[in-house]
């Protein structure tokens, strides 16, 4: 019978093992490497290839790479260029068809490596990573710039102190400019003006439009959106994904927008239209991977001798919360929404300025991780020792337990009563050691949540070899640490962390009291190691939290065991047992339940006991 139950435990496990990383993958997925022949004909085929996102997003085909590395060198070196040189952001503006169409972040690394230079966030159109803004208008009646129009440029390079402007006239009568200013973090503005000299009045619209292509976007999962997003009304959607709006050609989100525009993990582009402007937003699919989002502001008749002026701010930069919630205070309506925090946002940003908070004192994300685990165990720690007193007390009612357990044992349900009646007869809560367990379950997923979306995280060392807590540890078991060419399979992919994280949890493990099943009991037993295997892909910094709690619930027990010696004499006792039983030798008897004691008995004691 033993065998057969450690036998079906086995099998569940493996089962949870190998459908945990067919989750993995199919969430999760990673680019595979090909052969260079076969990438380049895949890339030259229209639609042959899979596009396959990462968690990061960019582009992961080797052909796609190389190309865009090309393309945006070459049209760089077109003349006519206007330099933006701001605090957080560089790049170009093209004065043809007023489109800002090539972004680099400068505080952000493409990858953890020092050299990997800074990320690309907007790219001219045609480029396999296309994502640029175009401001223009719309006209009744009038000639107005389109796609080829080449503006005068006035000013540049594009810095915080100096502003651009570009300058069109149709030889109608109208003059169409577009003034152009940075801000000290990630905000271009857009005053687009046009005013009116000839005889008649005239129809204008004024729009921006924001075009990317989805072959760059991150990974699109259960959790964390990419794609369209945008603050409409009273709240923020974060949709339709890319394959919706891409079967559905046109969507456009009930409410008045407030920004508008699309999003990965780590980096946003969004569209803000003046405050109090009636304007229409929608999003598009364009075809071939390529969408739109649209921001046009409400027809206004302009007669002669006036002019009219929108401004409209685009955002092309990294999710950092500070800077997101800066501009949500000046005016701009959820936009610290902008990360995807989810329904428990009430919890998770305190406990990522909790973190941070620590960080900035200690300067070490680790160290400041280790340092918040501290925290939080301190603040449970009284409920904590509440459920520790209460594991102690039940494992010092274990031999009644078991004496109940052998008595009735052809009787189930007397057995269940008998067994409550103990409970209630010592005062024992057998749930009451999970409480501190349960109570860390918010804490943990508030920090995944943290850990997986919050650029501060991105590319944070922590000693060693951990060069990134928000990725998985890269020291794998199965590879010697590097030393050999080949990447272990997810499930497989063990590292230093997770061995420990196994190691720890199995020792907690060990202070609960046996269960009364043995299957139970042996998944107990197996099941840190199946942790092992299923944490090991999560991101490092997570990890070292939960490596980090094992470590101060094993000091939390030795603290118990010197406040409740009957604990220790227990698991003695369970230690001696088990040798004996690994000697062949029989064990002792169990001590007979103890016997009722008449009802008047008791009316005495309780007599006895009130005097």
């Amino acid at each position: 019978m033993k065998d057969r139950n450690l036998l079906l435990a086995v099998v569940l496990c493996a089962i949870m093992l190998i459908g945990w990383d067919a989750g993995m993958r199919y969430f999760y997925p990673q680019p595979a490497a090909k052969p260079a022949a076969v990438q380049t004909s895949a890339a030259s085929a229209p639609g042959a290839s899979k596009v396959v996102h990462t968690r990061e997003g960019g582009l992961t085909d080797p052909a796609d790479i190389a190309e865009e590395a090309r393309d945006v060198a070459t049209i760089l070196r077109q003349p006519g260029r206007v330099a933006i040189d701001g605090e957080r952001v560089s790049g170009s503006i093209n004065p043809v068809g007023a489109r800002i169409d090539d972004i680099v972040l400068k505080n952000h690394r493409q990858s953890v490596e020092q050299d990997s230079g800074p990320v690309r966030l907007f790219s001219p159109a045609g480029t396999p990573a296309q994502q640029f803004a175009q401001f223009g208008w719309l006209g009744e009646g009038v000639a107005t710039p389109n796609a080829q129009t080449v503006w005068q440029v006035e000013g540049g390079p594009l810095t915080q102190a100096n502003p651009v402007t570009l300058r069109w006239n149709n030889g109608q009568g109208q003059l169409f400019t577009i003034r152009l200013t940075v801000d000290e973090h990630y905000m271009i503005s857009a005053a687009q003006t046009v005013a009116n000299t000839a005889a008649g009045p005239i129809v204008v619209r004024p729009f921006a439009a924001l075009n990317r292509t989805s072959r760059s976007a991150s990974l699109d999962s259960w959790n964390i959106h990419s794609g369209p997003i945008g603050a409409f009304g009273k709240g923020v959607e974060f949709g339709p994904d890319y394959d919706d709006l891409a079967e559905a050609r046109t969507a456009r989100p009930e409410g008045r927008p407030h920004w508008i525009g699309f999003t990965d993990i780590y980096w946003l582009g969004a569209l803000v239209p003046e405050a109090k402007a009636a304007t229409e937003a929608d999003f598009r699919a364009l075809g071939n991977d390529v969408f739109r989002a649209d921001l046009v502001y409400q027809p206004v008749t302009l007669q002669p001798g006036r002019q009219l002026t929108r401004t409209t701010r685009l955002f092309a930069g990294a999710k950092e919360s500070s800077v997101l919630d800066a501009y949500e205070a000046q005016g701009i309506s959820n936009f610290g929404l902008a990360i995807d925090w989810g329904w428990f946002r009430w919890f998770e940003k305190p406990i990522f300025w909790l973190l941070t908070s620590l960080y900035n004192l200690v300067g070490n994300f680790g160290v400041a991780i280790i340092l918040l685990t501290v925290i939080v165990r301190a603040i449970m720690f009284p409920i904590a020792q509440r459920g520790f007193a209460s594991m102690a007390a039940m494992k010092a009612i274990q031999p009644k337990m078991k004496a109940i357990q052998e008595r009735y044992k052809d009787d189930k349900p007397r057995q269940q009563q008998e067994i409550m009646a103990l409970y209630k007869a010592e005062g024992v809560n057998p749930l009451a050691g999970c409480l501190p367990m349960l109570l860390q379950i918010p804490v943990f997923f508030a920090l995944y949540k943290v850990l997986i979306l919050a650029i501060e995280m991105r590319h944070k060392p922590f000693v060693l070899w951990i060069k990134d807590l928000s990725a998985p540890d890269p020291a794998h078991i199965l590879n010697l640490f590097g030393l050999l060419d080949f990447q272990p399979p997810g499930f497989l992919a063990i590292g230093v962390l997770a061995v420990l994280l196994g190691f720890t949890m199995w020792l907690t493990f060990k202070m609960n009291p046996a269960a009364m099943d043995p299957i139970q009991q042996q998944m107990f037993n197996i099941m840190p190691w199946i942790l092992m295997f299923v944490m090991a892909p999560f991101a490092a910094g997570l990890l070292v939290y939960w490596i980090t709690s094992n470590i101060l619930t094993l000091a939390q027990q030795k603290y118990l065991y010197s406040k409740h010696p009957q604990l220790r004499a227990q698991a003695d006792k369970e230690r001696e047992d088990k040798a004996r039983a690994a000697r062949g030798e029989a064990p002792p008897p169990p001590p007979p339940p103890p016997p009722s004691a008449p009802e008047g008995s008791r009316q005495v004691r309780r007599r006895k006991g009130r005097a």
